[in-house]
């Protein structure tokens, strides 16, 4: 009989999952060596090697996919076991795991803030990325419920709107543009603008409202975050798009404006995501429940009236 403990097994899992040793080491908050001699252990109990290297890059071997296989499955098992144990406490008690995207995080935390204070007895584990690692979490089973912009497609997901996400330009307040109404899209050929990473929803959106109205504008920085792109607007380097959600404090204090501009704003929504075949919590259930029918009243109730809604 192999004698191989639970640890064990998650900290091979992390490392298969993600093929790297330091990323692996990063997400069970361990350092690089203690994962390293977990997994010496792990290739000694089994005495077959779990990974090959080749070059900077390494990989399962037969073993170590097989080993996967199994680890994967007995950690599914061990999370169900979990869940019906939370399940047995109710609503009142539990753990409520939710992966956002990173522009997301501007409301969630009031939401989350506003939901503790009917079940103040759960723990909450927030995980907030972009897109591409969200959706990791969400192929890989990782978390219960994701909050992000358009739902991907190719993965066998459940996704409900639940908050109207519109998308306005912006402009440092001593910008030409800021006191003129009905600006022409055309007019926008004539400016900078700081873009988020590719593969962002924002962009991807931006990217398509200006690809229909044939409409090339001029990329001047590209940044991963969406606090960049507001310091270097605030900055004078040009404008942006970006959730109107993100910018409510720069709005109040007038640090950034929002120009009016034909075709704007781009109404997009907000889901909340899972897996179909995903075994929710009893507290998951009533968090999803709770953003389709109140976050709509509590975050447009704490922000500033903007332009009309135009359909694109």
């Amino acid at each position: 009989m192999l004698h191989i403990t639970l640890r064990q097994l998650k900290v091979f899992e992390s490392v298969a999952r993600l093929l790297n040793f330091t990323r692996a080491a990063e997400e069970l908050h361990l350092t690089q060596p203690a994962v390293s001699i977990q997994i010496k252990q792990l290739e000694a109990i089994v005495a077959l090697p779990l990974f090959e290297q080749m070059g900077k890059r390494i990989y399962l071997t037969e073993a170590g996919q097989e080993l996967f296989n199994y680890s994967r499955s007995i950690s599914q098992q061990l999370a169900d076991m979990e869940l019906a144990l939370e399940e047995l406490k109710g609503v009142q008690r539990g753990k409520l795991n939710i992966a956002v995207v990173s522009t997301a995080n501007y409301f969630v935390p009031g939401l989350l803030a506003r939901f503790t204070q009917r079940y103040p007895d759960i723990t909450i584990s927030l995980h907030v990325s972009n897109r591409e690692n969200v959706l990791r979490q969400l192929a890989d089973n990782l978390t219960d419920l994701a909050i992000m912009g358009q739902p991907p497609g190719g993965i066998d997901i459940s996704s409900e709107t639940f908050l109207e996400n519109p998308l306005v330009i912006i402009a440092p307040p001593d910008h030409p543009l800021c006191g003129e109404r009905q600006i022409p899209e055309k007019r926008l050929e004539q400016e900078i603008f700081l873009v988020r990473e590719p593969g962002s929803g924002t962009r991807s959106a931006m990217e398509r409202f200006f690809a229909q109205a044939k409409i090339r504008i001029h990329k001047g920085m590209e940044a991963d975050t969406t606090e960049a792109i507001k310091q270097g607007i605030q900055a004078g380097m040009g404008l942006g798009i970006m959730s109107i959600h993100t910018i409510r404090l720069e709005l109040e204090t007038g640090r950034l404006k929002i120009l009016d501009v034909q075709g704007f704003p781009i109404i997009r929504d907000w889901y909340v995501v899972h897996r179909k075949n995903k075994r929710l919590s009893s507290i998951s259930i009533a968090f999803k429940q709770f953003l389709l029918q109140e976050a709509a009243i509590l975050v447009t109730g704490n922000m500033i009236d903007t332009a009309p809604r135009r359909n694109h």
